[in-house]
């Protein structure tokens, strides 16, 4: 035996072509801190399922949930100016939306869908908090607006998922503009007598809460999300008292009439699509029954 051969080279190529394990494979809750795989995460829309606790979501991985075999088709919204006020703190204006494009492989923070959801045709929107805190400016207003166009262009409800941090400051008074204009949008859905589901995130505050997204004809937001237009810290500073226990949460929302309904996200498919179904009219949505061949023997009966 040559044991150079055998037994020396092996061992050496063993080391050398030895693979890193990736970094990322676990991922602790920040609320009960329990490691969970990153598969298992994924296939529960990036809820713990340990505690319940909703991680943040890419508004491509919430359509592929919401909407009937994941299947959607992208809307784009039109262009907006860049930089309209040629602004600069830090930084320019523009070196952060380049940033930000990079980080999300977005254009800005909405994206828009339209789809079915348990056979309902609907228009959806999403906003990303990862881009700029999902902070509303000219092309967010742009992107709502034109989602509201094609829901009545296709007389399809319109649903908005909701996450911003408020209007974007470095857009100055044209980002304050963008409440009013997706007010708009939301009367242009009244007119066409068409299903409006505004659907909170964590956390939703600021211009976005003072417009569109206090306008549903539902309002549902996912557990313990934050709500607000002044954050509770601001609040407190100001009047200089504790706030109670879960102020400006979600379920003290719902307790107190602000909200319609708290929805786990990976029941939000199931909720929304029941609600779409009661609001127009149309029967109870039946799931697809198993073929015959699936269906596990039944139990013998005397």
């Amino acid at each position: 035996m040559n044991w150079i051969t055998n037994y020396v080279r092996p061992r050496i190529g063993t080391l050398l072509n030895r693979r890193e394990t990736p970094d990322n494979l676990w991922l602790k809750c920040p609320d009960c801190s329990q490691m969970i795989f990153h598969r298992e995460l994924t296939e529960s829309q990036q809820v713990c399922p340990y505690c319940s606790h909703h991680m943040r979501i890419t508004p491509a991985a919430r359509f592929e949930a919401l909407f009937d075999n994941g299947a959607f088709r992208e809307i784009d919204p039109p262009t907006a100016v860049l930089d309209p006020l040629n602004f600069r703190d830090t930084k320019r204006y523009t070196d952060r939306i380049k940033e930000a494009r990079k980080a999300t492989g977005r254009t800005d923070a909405v994206l828009i869908g339209k789809g079915e959801i348990l056979g309902v045709k609907t228009v959806a929107a999403a906003a990303d908090f990862s881009f700029m805190a999902g902070s509303m400016g000219v092309a967010v207003g742009d992107a709502i607006l034109e989602g509201a166009r094609t829901a009545v262009d296709e007389n399809a409800p319109f649903i908005m998922f909701s996450a911003a941090g408020g209007a974007r400051m470095q857009e100055g008074i044209l980002s304050l503009m963008q409440m009013p204009r997706t007010t708009i949008a939301v009367q242009m859905l009244r007119e066409a007598k068409l299903p409006y589901i505004s659907v909170f995130t964590h956390p939703t505050t600021g211009g976005v809460t003072a417009s569109y997204a206090m306008l549903g004809d539902v309002q549902i937001s996912e557990p313990q999300a934050l709500i607000c237009f002044a954050g509770p810290r601001v609040i407190e500073q100001t009047i200089r008292e504790k706030l109670p226990e879960g102020f400006q949460r979600a379920e003290y929302l719902l307790e107190h009439g602000m909200l319609d309904m708290v929805v786990d996200r990976r029941k939000m498919r199931r909720e929304v699509g029941r609600l779409l179904r009661l609001m127009l009219k149309m029967p109870p949505h039946t799931e697809a029954l198993p073929a015959p061949d699936d269906v596990p023997p039944q139990p013998a009966t005397a």
